[in-house]
């Protein structure tokens, strides 16, 4: 009989342990939400069991009956920006989560010059310790993980910004949260899931990629590597889907360099990414991302430029941006500039400028539009240069101007207004024009807010 009743015990406390209200890593102390919004919390408990939410910001009580599945999720309305606040969750057990602020939520992903942080030697970040410590900075860094089905939880923790916790955190996703800190004045959380070396397609759901012939075939030239993962949807599975309950403002990403033997298929990866991240959302927030910085790939090749060129043309997709970095690169023998706060700085404005209507800011790049043959000369007109376009130095370089035989030879440029016009006199019927369209081009020329013009090429010739 003793022997009995300890077993019932035992089974009467483990059931009890299996009926606790449990949240999953995001939903916790010092978590930021989306303001003027609708969020959810959600998490498990028994089955049948009742959850209880109370919100201090208007001490409103709410409530929800947890599924057959041991699953319950509720619908609660943010304020505008502020706090910090409590949520308390009472069911067979009560759940207290506290200094909780109500602010813009942003995802930082991609590879590794987005992960570099401190640890990798990045002095502008280091400078910041001393100042940096915010409280109504947020992070979540989301450890390096994969699966190969989607997952409900990771691993991670809600804590303040100060010297200690930025250290290992994005310095691009840092400078990126300070401005929007800076000039919204409201607290900013910011999630970190990113993971060096990765390609596209590992953060991309697998039946996304595998439906499609086009990005199938291109996941099978990527080249496997002991240090990440190369196989579709592992990161996104792991790194991602734990986390698309949870709202958010949008989401930044610098990533493309180990997408570049497969540049071709970039722009539909980048579509169909994008596009399976706002429906896991279900919303379609704004999606900025870093064009790629001239690096040396290697002779014989222009992958690097092929790569930007697909990027670019990823803007077509809705509510998207880029930051054109060319201008912020020491070394093209290192693909990882340092320059990691005027990159998070553009990105920015970007969503300063984009998403919030902030006036008054410039974000975007000097872009070609068209151009028109003259006589011997092309005429190459611009966007986002309506105040026109200036040179760093004597002369513009990196234009290259070829004729029909596809022979590009340096060309003379002369600058007026935002059109620039280029001759050789070796071409004399020139047919078509590129500008910095190597893999380590850094031009010279800029709109008078002082951002590059966007590499491009006005062909469509065949390259190898």
């Amino acid at each position: 009989m003793p022997r009995l009743l300890s077993t019932f015990f035992l089974l009467l406390c483990c059931f009890c342990a299996t009926a606790q209200i449990r949240l999953p890593a995001v939903i916790a102390s010092n978590m930021v939400l989306q303001r003027n919004s609708t969020v959810k919390l959600w998490g498990w408990a028994h089955a049948g069991e009742k959850v209880r939410v109370h919100t201090s910001w208007n001490n409103q009580l709410d409530s929800v009956v947890t599924t057959r599945d041991a699953k319950w999720s509720i619908n609660i309305k943010t304020p505008e920006a502020g706090g910090p606040y409590t949520i308390t969750l009472q069911g067979n057990n009560l759940l207290k989560l506290e200094n909780v602020l109500i602010g813009e939520v942003w995802v930082c992903s991609g590879q590794s010059n987005m992960a570099w942080s401190s640890y990798q030697g990045l002095q502008d970040v280091k400078a910041e310790f001393p100042t940096c410590a915010d409280s109504k900075i947020r992070f979540f860094q989301i450890p390096n993980t994969t699966a190969a089905y989607p997952q409900d939880d990771c691993s991670a923790t809600w804590v303040a910004c100060d010297s200690n916790t930025l250290k290992g955190f994005s310095a691009v996703g840092y400078f990126f949260g300070k401005k929007l800190r800076h000039d919204l004045n409201i607290p900013i959380g910011l999630i970190n899931t990113s993971w060096g070396g990765t390609p596209a397609e590992v953060w991309t759901p697998a039946p996304e990629v595998e439906k499609d012939p086009i990005l199938k075939e291109a996941a099978t030239k990527l080249t496997p590597s002991n240090g990440w993962p190369f196989t579709p949807g592992y990161t996104y599975n792991a790194m991602i889907a734990p986390i698309t309950n949870f709202s958010i403002a949008g989401a930044i990403w610098y990533q493309g360099e180990s997408n570049t033997g497969t540049a071709s298929t970039y722009t539909k990866l980048m579509g169909t990414m994008i596009s399976s991240w706002r429906k896991a959302w279900n919303k379609e927030f704004p999606f900025y991302f870093v064009q790629i910085a001239p690096y040396n790939y290697g002779k014989g090749t222009i992958k690097g430029a092929l790569l930007r060129e697909a990027q670019t043309a990823a803007l077509q997709f809705p509510r998207t941006g880029m930051a054109v970095i060319t201008d912020l690169v020491a070394d093209t023998g290192n693909i990882h500039p340092t320059n990691k706060h005027d990159v998070g700085l553009r990105l920015a404005n970007w969503a300063l400028s984009d998403t919030y209507g902030k006036t008054g800011i410039a974000y975007k790049s000097p872009q070609f539009s068209q151009m028109e043959k003259k006589d011997n000369k092309i005429i190459l007109h611009f966007d986002n240069a309506e105040d026109g376009l200036v040179l760093k130095g004597k002369k513009a370089e990196q234009f290259f101007v070829a004729g029909a035989d596809h022979q590009f030879v340096p060309a003379d440029v002369v600058v007026k207004g935002n059109t620039v016009t280029v001759s050789a006199k070796t071409v004399k019927q020139p047919e078509a024009v590129r500008f910095a369209f190597t893999n380590t081009a850094i031009g010279n020329i800029f709109n008078k807010a002082g951002l590059p013009v966007n590499p491009f090429r006005t062909d469509n010739w065949e390259e190898k």
